[in-house]
């Protein structure tokens, strides 16, 4: 069994797995545009249906030209506690991809499970570095197509913040008792073997 931040695996895994989690509290530290980059690096390596790579990352480092606009796109809640991260991010994903022996684009049925994929690479680079990935979906998707220009045959998964993480002081009362890791459901409730 492993256990990191209060939490137990009930099967031996990395402690990596335990270690990711998506705190609300953020020191507003600047990201490097490199330190960002390592971890979507990682997200670049994750496994997708015919290797079609459908996820696209938009990205608004803190203090430069893009990071009002983009936590302009999440919600009132949101804006509230991402106002102190590192970066904001869009996952988008390709509705289409190329496969061998077609020469036109096909409807991708994989596109938003391989950026989830993604995603979890990235979030785990970001733990692994000594930073939080929170992914979140309280966002303004109709401005987000509008805003930052997503072109026809392309899905807006979710947004992420990345931060590091801060004291939960930092976070009005009500967040600050949520701002833990939290437990998951145990295998027998969503594994099932020969069927559901």
């Amino acid at each position: 069994m492993t256990t990191v931040n209060s939490r137990s695996a009930d099967h031996p895994i990395e402690p990596v797995f335990l270690e990711r989690w998506s705190p609300r509290a953020f020191t507003g530290e600047e990201i490097s545009e490199h330190t960002l980059r390592t971890m979507l690096e990682a997200a670049r390596w994750a496994p997708s249906s015919y290797n079609s790579q459908p996820w696209r990352f938009l990205y608004a480092r803190r203090d430069n030209a893009h990071w009002d606009k983009f936590l302009r796109l999440l919600n009132e809640f949101n804006q509230s506690w991402v106002k102190t991260a590192s970066a904001i991010l869009f996952v988008v994903s390709s509705e289409t991809m190329s496969v061998p022996g077609q020469d036109a684009q096909v409807p991708s049925h994989s596109h938003s499970f391989d950026a989830g994929a993604a995603w979890a690479y990235l979030a785990l680079q970001a733990t692994f570095m000594g930073w939080h990935a929170h992914g979140m979906t309280g966002v303004d998707f109709d401005r987000v197509y509008t805003e930052l220009k997503v072109p026809p045959g392309h899905r807006v998964e979710a947004a992420i913040a990345i931060g590091r993480l801060g004291p939960k002081t930092l976070l009005p009362p009500e967040l600050q008792a949520r701002e833990a890791p939290s437990p998951r459901k145990p295998l027998t409730e969503f594994v099932f073997e020969g069927g559901f």
